[in-house]
């Protein structure tokens, strides 16, 4: 395939799957239960934690964590006490339970009371090419407070070599354009140039088949040679193609 082919070829399966058909099974769902800002970016950003495993599984554990935050989670985070904290010690997803969570409330709490919120940190700290070093001074803004050390690993950093799937992904919610109804589009000072793809088994080997990603761990380094090939199909909006990699990957088993 030449690289106007693979342009084309990905291009219409960027349409294919970017539209709000994409929601029914996608754990992108659950943000869009709801229509303020904040509570757009904690719920998508507690749904990006817990991606990963089962799809259904996913969205069924992100349905409950909402409901345990009230269906209000920006509100649950800047106002609950201690038994509301207690309230989310029995929720699970596979090896993210009720310590990680409550910790992770305590620190949302602190971002949005201390650090102007979610969107100001990753704002803030991004680079004129590169949303991976703001990904990593995130992570070291959210474990500020007292914490234990299991909840870390919930976080991944881009430093120590992770493809930050969950992250990026989370990242691409938040900035992609609303046009289609899929991603939200409501963080305005990041451009989409900088976002990178998530990474993971299905985009990864999407992309090695395609000739986009010779490296074999799907890691920092092969995020950072992905980010380069499919800027060079689209240099503006290169994560759009995220949709065309899972999409091939998930639903056509390419």
């Amino acid at each position: 395939m030449t690289k106007a082919e693979l342009k084309e070829f990905l291009d219409a399966k960027v349409q294919e799957y970017n539209n709000p058909k994409f929601l029914e099974d996608d754990p992108l769902q659950i943000p869009h239960l709801f229509s303020q800002k904040e509570d757009i970016e904690i719920s998508a950003f507690l749904t990006s934690t817990i991606a990963w495993g089962n799809r259904k599984s996913i969205i069924n554990n992100a349905t409950k964590l909402m409901v345990l935050m009230g269906n209000s989670p920006y509100d649950f985070v800047m106002s609950h006490s201690e038994e509301d904290l207690e309230s989310l010690s029995p929720f699970v997803h596979r090896t993210f339970n009720g310590i990680d969570l409550g910790y992770f409330v305590t620190s949302l709490q602190n971002i949005y009371k201390n650090h102007g919120g979610l969107e100001t940190v990753f704002t803030d700290h991004q680079t004129k090419d590169s949303m991976q070093p703001s990904i990593s001074k995130f992570k070291e803004v959210f474990f500020e407070l007292p914490h234990q050390n299991r909840t870390k690993k919930h976080v991944s950093d881009p430093n120590k070599g992770s493809a930050a799937k969950r992250i990026n992904m989370f990242l691409r919610w938040m900035v992609r354009d609303n046009s289609t109804g899929v991603d939200f589009g409501i963080w305005k000072d990041i451009e989409t140039a900088k976002l990178s793809c998530p990474l993971d088994v299905h985009s990864g080997n999407v992309a090695r088949k395609l000739k986009l990603l010779k490296r074999k761990q799907n890691d920092a380094k092969a995020l950072s040679e992905l980010d380069k090939n499919l800027r060079k199909l689209d240099p503006t909006d290169p994560v759009k193609y995220d949709f065309a990699l899972f999409g091939l990957g998930v639903f056509e088993r390419f």
